[in-house]
This record gives C-alpha cells, structure tokens and sequence, in this order.
C-alpha cells in the first residue's frame, strides 16, 4: 500500500521564550540581569519531532492547532523553512507558548501556557482521517485534543507512538497515550520502578516496544519480554542545553523503525541524536542529518567491535 507520507505527526505545535538562568532552581531575587538575552522561537514537541524526521529523510506531515498570530507565524515560518508539511486548524485562544528556564547544565524547567487550549477543542475527523489514513505512522503528543483522536486513529489501522514525558507511572491522564501506542516512549525521571513501568505498559496495552530515556544513562529498551540497557553515547561537543533531547531520541528511533532497523538499532540511533540535541542551544533548532546519524552510528559499532577484539 502506498502513502502520500512517511508520519504524521499529531499536536504539539508552538513557541517556547527561552532564558538562560545562573542556576536551577533559581533563587528568589528581585531581579536578575540576563546576558545571554531572551529569546523567543517556534518549536515545542511536536515541532521539534516533526523537524528531526524530516531531517532523517521522512516526508512528514504535522497537524496541530495554530492562532491567527506572530507565534503562530513562527511555527508556519519554521515548517515552511524545513519543507514540512502542515496543517492548523485555527485556535481562537492563539498559539501554544511556554517559557523554558534552562540552567549552566543544560538542565531545564518549562513553563506551560495552558490557556491557549481549551477542554473542548478536537482536531476535525474530516481533516485527521484523511491525513491518518495516507500516512504510514502516526506520532501522538499527550495534548487533550490528541486524547480525543485515539479512538479515530485506532479505527484506521494506522501504527502509533506517543511520548509520555515525564510520566511518573500513575497519573491516569497519560494512560490512554500509553496503552494505544505500539511504540512508546517516555522519561524514567519520575519513575521509581522504570521496568515495572515499562513492563505495565507493555502488559496492558498494545505497545511492542516501550522506550524510557535516562539522560546521561542512557535509556531502558523493552522489546518482547527482554528488558536491555541501552548505553548513553557521548555528545560530539559540551552539553548546552537538553531541551529537545527525548523529541530528537523519539525522531531517530521512528527513522530507524520505519526503515527496517530492529529495536536495539533504532535505540542507539535515538542515543545519538539525542546526544546531538543536547549540543544544540535552545534558541536554535538544529536535528541531526541522515548522513551525520549513520556515519556517527557505524564508528560507534566499529569501535565496538574493535573493542571486543582487544577485550
């Protein structure tokens, strides 16, 4: 069967003000000078999958809620600039925004907007049924709008993914994201048991491989039965910033799956490109190449290998 595209990506669209702070959390003080500026630019999740898929070679195409507004012009201009697809749907409340607090690690903290978004705003079956049905993979982010299209996308047959962010294993909202998705991801930074978690998910829903990122220790891969730690790769340059690092891990592992790649490769390709993001200022956006991520993948193998030889 052939398809118009490679993924449809699903929400997640906006704008994020970035600040560069002397330290997370910030202590409290009437004021603080910031050098580095204040800067705001499009990309939030699902701007920031959309933009690394297509960096790998997909043909993506995005799909969101979007204001008649400049931040809505920023993320238009952003997909326009990466040849990527998009549709809005109008949102009268304006663009999603959010403020990122990003400390000298490279650590973050994220400010959410939530009144650009409404408990009753729904993606029109008569846009996103067409748009699902002509694509070969569908990327969910974990928006209420996005909640309400799961049914829609199960009834087509198309295979989905979703990221859980910082899920901690309980909060029932994020249970209808994780237990529809064939592939899902999520951050092990909230989680007190991860295998159980990842183990539950698996159990409960429909997932063949659940992913839980680790930062700098790598992630945990859970494919079938078989529960594998997956090695964190060193960034090629100082870590500046983590913000995008899970959407860029996310953007790779789905190249690697959607070309033929088995689940521990896809991994390693997520590791790498995410190591990549954590390189890259939030104030650019800046995803990985097919060429950079798989020459950079097979000198990693290669030293692999080289390394079992000696070892």
């Amino acid at each position: 069967m052939s398809h118009d595209f490679d993924v449809l990506v699903l929400g997640g669209a906006g704008v994020d003000t970035i600040v560069y702070v002397p330290a997370l959390p910030l202590p409290y003080a009437d004021s603080y000078m910031i050098d580095s500026g204040i800067r705001t630019r499009a990309g939030q999740t699902g701007d920031f999958v959309a933009v690394g898929l297509a960096a790998l070679g997909m043909t993506t195409h995005h799909l969101d809620f979007l204001g008649d507004d400049p931040e809505g012009d920023l993320v238009r201009a952003l997909h326009r600039d990466r040849g990527i697809a998009l549709t809005a749907v109008p949102q009268p409340a304006g663009t999603k925004r959010a403020v990122n607090l990003v400390g000298p690690d490279g650590r973050r903290l994220s400010l959410y907007d939530t009144s650009r978004a409404h408990p009753d705003d729904r993606l029109p079956p008569q846009t996103l049924r067409p748009l699902a049905e002509a694509t070969r993979h569908v990327h969910v982010s974990i928006t209420h709008p996005c909640a309400h299209a799961l049914p829609l996308l199960r009834e087509t047959g198309v295979t989905l993914s979703t990221d859980l962010h910082d899920w901690d294993g309980h909060n029932p909202y994020h249970e209808a994201f994780a237990l529809a998705a064939d592939v899902v991801f999520l951050s092990a930074a909230a989680l007190t048991d991860p295998e159980g978690t990842l183990r539950d998910i698996a159990a409960r829903g429909r997932a063949e491989v659940v992913v839980a990122t680790a930062g700098a220790e790598g992630a945990y891969l859970l494919t079938g039965d078989e529960l594998t730690h997956v090695p964190p790769v060193a960034p090629p340059g100082p870590v500046i910033d983590s913000n995008g690092a899970g959407d860029a891990f996310a953007a790779a592992f789905l190249y690697g799956r959607l070309t033929g790649r088995p689940p521990h490769r896809c991994a390693l390709y997520g590791a790498v490109a995410g190591a990549h993001a954590c390189t890259v200022p939030s104030t650019e956006t800046d995803a990985i190449t097919e060429d950079a991520l798989l020459t950079r993948v097979a000198a990693l193998l290669k030293e692999e290998e080289q390394g079992a030889r000696t070892g």
